[in-house]
């Protein structure tokens, strides 16, 4: 990738604070599209700001989790520091880094913010301002009782995030109320990192559809509708003739009073093919079936065939017992992480990464009746034409998302006249 630095958005989202125009702000928020440059400027802003205004001084960086933030934030961010001249100085153990520089020395907490319980992780710690990355993702209590700790006198909030859905709290209570809240507010797009070239934001154009394209590349706050997958599509994701498979894995949705619903997957060529499925609802046959009656039914489905785990709901302790006890297939609980698992089936059928077998009906019938639940407030799917979705999440979710991997990031920084040029090299993609 050819270099290039930073476009003029990411310049002001890293500089704002040494502007005359905008210095009089007291935080900023940046949100918009993925990859559009907003975490590398602002962590680098961040530090900058942090470093020429305060020393001796506690600063926070915060993220969804302290590991999300270590690969995501503080790895780029500690190697541009470096070329930079500054001396980082990390302890893992203690979640903090001290950086100095020109005799000048602060201290940045790491803090995770993934539920309601990590507010008590940051309460009663003094800070001189903090930076929260991916603050849509946090849970509020978190993230107000980390502005609380920024009581010293000159201290600044630092926001960033990609677009959820308009009844979100962050974009309610912040965005929308950006100027009563004093904040500077910019919106990015893809076009604002100019280390994208033309073919890798093409690539994240095809990758993305329905509410997940609004967000994640035209960056907006929209609301889920309509179905959950209406990019599923009968002459491009159905197939007829199944291909010669290496190897094969059952997902399973477990119900007793709901459906019973379970795909057999097979791998080809990087394609994973769903060649069949058992679909079993006893309120319409009006008998409800056992543990040891679905067990042979899996049994059936797998023909013989040598499988390599069955990835099953987690909450079917019973049923998973079963399968265990007979002592044939190998059992793995899914991640059942609802939102993240309905992206991720989303950018497999843009990829093309699975097909279903024509035979498989009940899968086929519930894509085409599978929808948002519009008076929720928020993105929840229906629990209604669902139960061979959930089988089908589960298996994206757990086996295809091990296999996605992530191109390598360089960043190569020079300083000029107090200012920072940050050059980019490589494919960047987006981690969960």
């Amino acid at each position: 990738m050819e270099f290039k630095p930073f476009s003029k958005k990411q310049s002001l989202a890293a500089g704002w604070w040494s502007r005359r125009e905008t210095s009089g702000y007291d935080a900023i928020i940046c949100d918009g599209a993925v990859r559009s440059g907003k975490t590398t400027a602002m962590s680098l802003g961040f530090v900058s700001w942090a470093m020429t205004t305060f020393t001796r001084q506690s600063f926070a960086i915060c993220g969804r989790t302290v590991t999300a933030l270590r690969r995501n934030v503080v790895v780029p961010l500690v190697e541009m520091l470096g070329n930079l001249g500054f001396t980082c100085i990390e302890k893992l153990s203690k979640n903090y880094i001290d950086i100095s520089m020109q005799g000048r020395c602060n201290r940045f907490y790491l803090f995770g913010g993934k539920d309601e319980s990590s507010a008590a992780l940051i309460q009663g710690i003094t800070l001189g301002g903090i930076f929260l990355d991916e603050v849509a993702l946090m849970p509020r209590s978190f993230v107000e009782q980390a502005i609380a700790r920024c009581s010293i006198s000159g201290s600044r909030l630092w926001f960033n995030c990609n677009p959820d859905h308009p009844y979100h709290w962050f974009y309610r209570e912040w965005i929308c109320k950006a100027a009563e809240k004093n904040a500077l507010y910019l919106h990015f797009t893809m076009e604002d990192n100019l280390s994208l070239t033309p073919r890798i934001r093409a690539r994240y154009r095809r990758l993305y559809a329905g509410v997940f394209y609004d967000r994640f590349i035209l960056g907006k706050w929209t609301a889920s509708s309509g179905l959950v997958y209406p990019m599923f599509r009968k002459d491009t994701h159905l197939f007829t003739e199944p291909p010669a498979c290496s190897r094969f894995v059952v997902s399973c949705d477990y119900g007793t009073v709901n459906p019973t619903s379970m795909g057999l997957w097979g791998e080809s060529g990087g394609v994973w093919y769903r060649l069949g499925e058992y679909y079993y609802a006893s309120r319409q046959t009006g008998i409800s079936r056992t543990d040891e009656e679905h067990y042979t039914a899996l049994e059936q489905l797998c023909s013989g065939r040598t499988i390599d785990c069955v990835v099953i709901d987690p909450s079917a302790a019973s049923f998973m017992e079963c399968i265990r006890r007979h002592g044939r297939f190998r059992v793995i609980p899914a991640k059942n992480d609802v939102l993240s698992g309905i992206r991720r089936v989303s950018d497999a059928l843009k990829s093309g990464r699975i097909r279903i077998h024509a035979s498989c009906k009940d899968c086929i019938r519930e894509f085409s009746l599978y929808q948002w639940n519009e008076k929720a407030g928020g993105d929840v799917p229906l629990k209604e034409h669902d139960h061979a979705m959930d089988d089908l999440r589960y298996f994206v979710s757990t086996i295809l998302a091990k296999e996605e991997k992530s191109p390598f990031f360089v960043a190569s920084l020079t300083r000029d006249r107090g200012m920072f040029h940050v050059e980019h090299s490589g494919e960047v993609c987006e981690t969960t």
